[in-house]
């Protein structure tokens, strides 16, 4: 019996990392291959990527990797994958472009094949074919998908929102997804991201008014950050700019190749003279002058935080300043933002951001907007994917009311596959290991828990080397021992302890023979740690350093 298993890499429990693999007998498809950003507790860790172990075990069945849209979390992992597998890459003419020049930077572009597709097109992948539907996403030319299978016909929603008042083309083609479904599609798979929120995102249209209406009023400089992936939301910028006779200069690595890029394909017009160089910048009156910047999130090497805490080659914060944050708080990412927010305020600028203003538009579906998915598609089966794990409850509990049979509304997590069976059954099948891969530098996957306890434990609690040097002959010691603390105390403030633990070293050195090495160090080690916990309440990582010459 001809079958189709769906297995999620990454993107069910938790946001980013979105990948799934769709397999039958014969052939595999891939939909999406995203990274997630780390939490704060992955010390010194870039990157995270999906274990791509189950794709590398089949790879020969591999006929394409199909990208619903260009952001990192779709696209981000393919340098991690593409090295190792011979699989073409479909998506539009934008999110072609974003990876190409990802592929760029790592070397990669010679060895792989991109093929761009439009609105509706219909591409076959061995015994499965993919239909391109176009989506509003928070970044251009995003695509649903519907894809035929023997087992029946799939829906996966892509990321999704439904604007009640679209600019430019930027629609969710519903009637195009409820086309495809007919009466008889098997499975939806929907974007659950903002199932808590109830109604309709806002729509661009609004957000356009709330903007011109800052600009009309701000008499200062206006600041802007935003997602540089949002050309849209770009374009709104640089046509204000134009109305309002402001100029506009850029500073951030990522504005900059999207605006290029944007600029180079069509997608982005600006009007001459309006976008200017930032050693320009100081040349016009405040009132003349906006600047666009990297730095959203708040991450300590973007422009507004350089600029938040002084450290901006080019530009500084000026009194009166209008600082406009057009992009929502990713979890995890708020006490980064807020503390850049309390530094602009320091400098005497004003901050504007979506908690106080609607200044930013989702471009994940709210609660009726995903009603509206369910109702176009009809599924017989529901698969709630890209969210973490209470949102994947609730909106599969949404599709049990749009009509979804509550024993067809099954909640995944990672690496637990799922086969559908063309006479409309389905099986849970024996998970798969999908452990996170943390990339740290050149370093893929080296990374693992017992390094990150090292780090979180440097990170909490210090470090302290005792440096002992012996003479090979004599068995005396001839330097030391000598204590450094990095992390740990302010050595000027404990010298007393410091010296306190010399004279257990030396202790210790009295009775170890002197041949033992390895007993000194780890004695040394040992009584160290009980004496630190025992007058400071600290348990420092000791490094005994023993050299014999």
């Amino acid at each position: 019996m001809d079958s189709l298993t769906l297995t999620p890499l990454g993107g069910l429990g938790e946001i980013g990392m979105n990948c799934m693999l769709l397999e039958t007998d014969r052939d595999m498809v891939m939909v999406d291959c995203g990274l997630m950003f780390p939490e704060e507790y992955l010390f010194g860790v870039d990157v995270v990527i999906p274990r791509f172990d189950t794709v590398l075990a089949k790879k020969d069945k591999l006929r394409g990797i199909v990208l619903t849209h260009g952001h990192e979390d779709h696209i981000g992992a393919l340098p991690w994958l593409l090295p190792y597998v011979d699989a073409p890459l479909y998506g539009s003419r934008f999110t072609m472009a974003l990876v190409e020049y990802k592929l760029r930077e790592h070397g990669l572009e010679p060895y792989v094949t991109c093929n761009t597709v439009r609105d509706h097109e219909r591409v076959q992948l061995g015994e499965m074919a993919v239909n391109f539907i176009p989506v509003c996403h928070s970044i251009i030319e995003g695509f649903g998908l519907g894809i035929e299978t023997a087992a029946g016909r799939i829906v996966h929603s892509g990321d999704f929102k439904v604007d009640r008042t679209p600019s430019n083309g930027h629609v969710t083609d519903l009637d195009a997804f409820s086309r495809f479904s007919g009466e008889d599609c098997a499975l939806l798979l929907s974007d659950s991201t903002n199932v808590e929120r109830e109604g309709f995102a806002l729509a661009e249209s609004e957000i356009h008014a709330s903007l011109d209406q800052l600009f009309t009023e701000c008499s200062g400089r206006i600041l802007f950050t935003l997602f540089a992936s949002h050309i849209q939301r770009m374009q709104e910028v640089f046509d204000l700019a134009a109305k309002h006779g402001r100029k506009v200069a850029v500073s951030g690595r990522s504005l900059w190749r999207n605006i290029d890029l944007a600029r180079e394909h069509g997608y982005l017009r600006i009007e001459p003279g309006v976008y200017i160089d930032l050693d320009r910048a100081n040349d016009y009156p405040d009132s003349e002058m906006l600047l666009l910047l990297t730095g959203s999130q708040g991450e300590p090497l973007s422009a507004l935080t350089r600029l938040a805490m002084g450290e901006h080659r080019q530009i500084n914060v000026h009194s009166g300043d209008l600082v406009i944050m057009s992009s929502r708080f990713i979890p995890g990412n708020t006490r980064a933002i807020t503390k850049v927010i309390n530094r602009l305020y320091k400098l005497g600028a004003e901050v504007i951001y979506e908690k106080v203003a609607g200044i930013h538009a989702s471009g994940h579906a709210h609660r009726a907007e995903l009603a509206m998915m369910l109702d176009a598609v009809k599924p017989k089966f529901f698969l709630p994917v890209h969210g973490e794990y209470r949102h994947l409850v609730k909106h599969s509990r949404l599709a049990v009311e749009r009509g979804v049979a509550p024993e067809r509304a099954i909640v995944l997590e990672d690496g637990q596959p799922l086969t559908l069976y063309p006479d409309g059954t389905i099986r849970r099948e024996e998970s798969v290991p999908v452990e996170h891969i943390y990339v740290d530098g050149k370093g893929v996957g080296d990374v693992g828990v017992t390094v990150l306890k090292e780090r979180q434990l440097l990170a909490g609690e210090g470090l302290v080397i005792v440096n002992l040097v012996i003479d090979e002959e004599s068995g005396e010691i001839t330097l030391g021992p000598d204590i450094l603390s990095k992390g740990f105390i302010f050595e000027q403030h404990y010298a007393h302890y410091l010296e306190d633990a010399k004279c257990i070293v030396l202790d210790i050195f009295e009775n170890v023979p002197p041949s033992q090495t390895e007993k000194l160090k780890e004695r040394i080690r040992s009584s160290l740690r009980r004496f630190f916990r025992k007058v400071l309440d600290r348990d420092p990582v000791v490094v005994p350093v023993v050299i014999r010459i």
